[in-house]
């Protein structure tokens, strides 16, 4: 039957992914992946079609459909089975009002059963979107950005914050993907694509911090108590807080792993003296830390790695999460909280978590705290204490070249100051760097959604210090990519103007040389290269 796929850094190079994803994704999979997707376009097509808007609850239905097929999101077959059903009744509900009319296949294809979505998915991925690879090349972009949009907007929409916006922009974007047109139009896509990243983040930005307050330095412990305790990992803040709700007064104590490390920062999570720290390091470290920690882990969103036996038992994932064979914790239809009641009741009876090391890690320097300290960076510039901000933000992974981003901020002089956000800070964030001046040399902004805070601080910079352009800044990009809130990330700073990124670990394998060199002559996006050769035109402005 085989498979294709290439939408995270980790492809198989130059092939893609072509029996099974390197992040443990099978072949059929794979396929209700794309079968989704393809319906999705069907529901654009029908929305466009009629000349409506798309209702809302239509709107965060794509929305969670998309995060869904986001790499490391959800290996359950059958959960994907009963989404591309729910997508089909959609369809089908907005198909109903069209006049009769020629109808793109997506709008009208039905299937029954599993081995029919499987089946149709050979002529249905991505490899069906043109015959021309940069074609093809500049529509996997704008679906790829489109994925990580979608996800940051529906942790907004968990949170009761909505933009329609967005939701015309899915209409568009996925509709295009289905018609010839041509790369410059597809270009242009692509730079809408980013700048709806930008209202997707600010969107998120705001609901976590009107719900949770914005975020404030702090310290978070690595060590364990003598209590049983629950894992939780992912990104949604809103599972955060019924967890800590749930525990509260239980003798079970919440830690975090991975991205979800910054909730400590929020203040409406501090008063939970429960919630007493992060446990581990990044997503693919899992299989490890996860056996170490001894009680239930509860997976929010993706970074699901293949998922050992030593554990499983003690798993549980939630929203658009899941695994086949491991406990789904569902949301209500009635709008009720989810039950973490077995969850609980399960990490009473564990033993406390075995502690794998014991100090500390600062952060909470989204926009809002950066701004207040504001004052004191000026100084630090117009001194020359600061002569440097280096923006490391992105994704982490598993590959061993990963090592450079701890390379870099091990070798970037005294007088440099990190900028970070999303787990790829797991590369340097417990590096001894000292601070200058009392800002620390390490600048935590947050999750891969708070890379947000890094551009507003970015074009706050470029407000006080007088510049027109936001890359007369003293600021270089050395960012780290790994899946398609990486690539929505991206979009989104070459939206914004951002020019100079250096990308790797390598560049994404889905941009033919041709797309990569109208990213290049239009951006200068370049690859990463040497330690010392990147710090060193880094620290020259180049």
């Amino acid at each position: 039957m085989g498979m294709y796929c290439d939408q995270c850094q980790e492809s198989v190079q130059k092939t893609g992914c072509i029996a099974r994803g390197v992040c443990g994704k099978n072949e059929v999979t794979a396929k209700l992946q794309d079968m989704l997707v393809y319906v999705l376009q069907g529901i654009a097509l029908c929305t466009e079609t009629s000349g409506r808007k798309l209702q809302t609850e239509h709107g965060r239905f794509i929305s969670k459909a998309l995060f869904v097929t986001v790499t490391n999101t959800n290996f359950d077959d059958d959960a994907i089975v009963d989404k591309i059903f729910e997508a089909l009744a959609l369809r089908d509900e907005l198909k109903n009002s069209l006049a009769e009319m020629p109808l793109h296949d997506s709008m009208v294809w039905t299937g029954e059963s599993k081995e029919d979505f499987i089946h149709k998915a050979e002529s249905a991925g991505v490899e069906a979107f043109s015959q021309n690879e940069d074609i093809r090349s500049l529509k996997s972009l704008v679906l790829y950005g489109l994925k990580g949009l979608a996800a940051y907007t529906d942790h907004a929409e968990v949170l009761g914050y909505v933009d329609e916006s967005i939701y015309e922009f899915y209409v568009t974007a996925l509709a295009s993907l289905t018609k010839e047109i041509d790369a410059d139009q597809l270009t242009a896509l692509v730079m809408d694509t980013g700048a709806a990243a930008v209202k997707a983040m600010a969107l998120l930005d705001k609901a976590n911090t009107e719900t949770y307050g914005s975020p404030e330095i702090t310290t978070v412990k690595t060590g364990v108590g003598n209590n049983p305790g629950i894992l939780i990992s992912g990104h949604d803040l809103h599972d955060m807080e019924e967890l800590l709700k749930q525990t509260e007064g239980s003798g079970v104590d919440v830690y975090t792993h991975c991205e979800m490390l910054p909730a400590h920062y929020y203040p409406a999570f501090k008063k939970y003296s429960h919630f007493v720290g992060n446990y581990g390091s990044s997503w693919w470290s899992q299989d490890k830390e996860f056996v170490s920690f001894n009680g239930p882990i509860l997976m929010t969103t993706n970074c699901i790695v293949p998922v050992k036996e030593s554990y499983r038992e003690r798993m549980f994932t939630t929203g658009n999460a899941g695994y086949e064979g491991v406990k789904h914790i569902p949301a209500p239809k009635n709008g009720d909280s989810k039950d973490f009641s077995e969850i609980i009741e399960l990490a009473e009876t564990c033993s406390p978590p075995t502690e794998i090391e014991n100090g500390e890690i600062v952060g909470g320097f989204a926009h809002h705290q950066v701004v207040a300290l504001a004052e004191k960076v000026i100084d630090a510039v117009k001194s020359g204490a600061i002569k440097r901000f280096v923006v490391m933000a992105g994704c982490d992974g598993r590959q061993n070249a990963r090592t450079y981003y701890t390379d870099v901020a091990d070798a970037l002089p005294d007088d440099t100051v990190i900028l970070t956000a999303g787990c790829a800070k797991y590369r340097y964030n417990k590096l001894q760097l000292g601070d200058i001046g009392g800002i620390p040399r390490v600048l935590d902004a947050g999750q891969c959604n708070d890379s947000y805070s890094l551009a507003v601080i970015a074009l706050k910079l470029k407000e006080v210090f007088g510049l027109d352009n936001i890359n007369d800044l003293p600021i270089s990009y050395d960012i780290a990519w790994y899946e398609q809130k990486a690539v929505a990330v991206l979009l989104a700073l070459l939206s914004l103007g951002v020019k100079g990124i250096r990308l790797g670990p390598t560049l994404p394998e889905f941009l033919t040389p041709n797309v990569a060199l109208v990213l290049v002559e239009k951006f200068d996006i370049k690859p990463i290269g040497t330690v010392e050769g990147d710090v060193e035109a880094m620290m020259a402005g180049m």
